[in-house]
This record gives structure tokens, sequence and C-alpha cells, in this order.
């Protein structure tokens, strides 16, 4: 029942009242979950990000394996992941960044691995091989070369980013 000159019935407060409350509450638990979603979309990634590995003097003719982290980012999760690459200097002076990851299976590549091949990097997996440029033989299993790491040279440094597949 509505008092005399008040145009809002008891019942017509609790339903504005009710709404209210209700609206603010959904609005508190699904702003979250909102945010979760989309804060992804909208942080800035770090893709592309080169680390400095080695001094440029550093590096010969012969390939060496360097092991170094790199900040990575999977979805909402970060962490600092262990890499490696077979780096070398060609004759010309390009210098030259593999993966050590064989394109077969997966497995552990090393250079000068067959001690009958010790200019050949070999996967002992399922024995394939790959040239010292990362180029893989024929007739042996792996059916790719060996991706390179993105690369830059900047103050007598090395720096590298992701492998790419060639």
């Amino acid at each position: 029942m509505a008092q005399n000159g008040s145009k809002v019935t008891r019942r017509q407060f609790l339903t504005y009242t009710l709404t209210g409350v209700g609206g603010f509450m959904a609005a508190t638990l699904i702003s979250p979950m909102v945010n979760f979603a989309i804060d992804p979309v909208l942080k800035k990634s770090g893709a592309g990000d080169k680390v400095k590995v080695m001094s440029l003097d550093d590096i010969t003719t012969e390939p060496q394996r360097v092991d170094f982290k790199k900040q990575t980012q999977d979805a909402w999760y970060e962490f600092e992941e262990t890499l490696s690459a077979w780096v070398y200097k060609t004759d010309s002076g390009e210098i030259v960044a593999l993966s050590p990851i064989c394109t077969h299976l997966g497995c552990q590549v090393a250079y000068a691995g067959d001690p009958t091949r010790p200019t050949e990097f070999f996967c002992p997996c399922h024995l394939g091989r790959y040239e010292k440029d990362g180029t893989n033989i024929p007739g042996t299993p792996p059916t790719a070369p060996l991706a390179r790491y993105e690369k830059e040279e900047k103050d007598g440094f090395l720096y590298l980013g992701s492998p790419v597949a060639q």
C-alpha cells in the first residue's frame, strides 16, 4: 500500500532494490571472467624478441652448441625456456644458428656425433644425418632440414630469436 503522496509501493521498492543488488552482484562476478578472457588479446606480445647469446669473437667455423634462456608466453602462462643452438661461421663469414631438434622425430642432434662422419650433424635416435649447413641428407630418416634461428648481430654480440623452419 502506498503512503499519501508516494508513488512507489513497497512491492515495487523491493523489486527495484533486489534487481539493483542482483545486477551489481552479477557484474562483480562476471567482470573478472571477462578480464581473464580479454587480457591476453590486449597484452603486448613478446614474440620476435631476441636474446643475447654470445660474443661474435667467440664464433668459429666449427659448430658449437650454445644454451640460452628466453622468456616465453603460452596463453596466460609466462615462463623462462632453456633453448639450444648450434652456432658457427661459414667460410664467407655468414653466421649460422641451427636448431638441435631433428625434424624426423624431435631428438637432439649433435655435430660430429658419429665418429665415421665428423663433418655432419647426427641424430642417434634413427641414424638421421644432416650436412653442416643443416640440409638433410637424402636416404636418411629426416625429410626436412634443421630449423634456423632468427638472428641479429649488434654491438659485437649475437642475438637469437625463435627457430624458423626452412
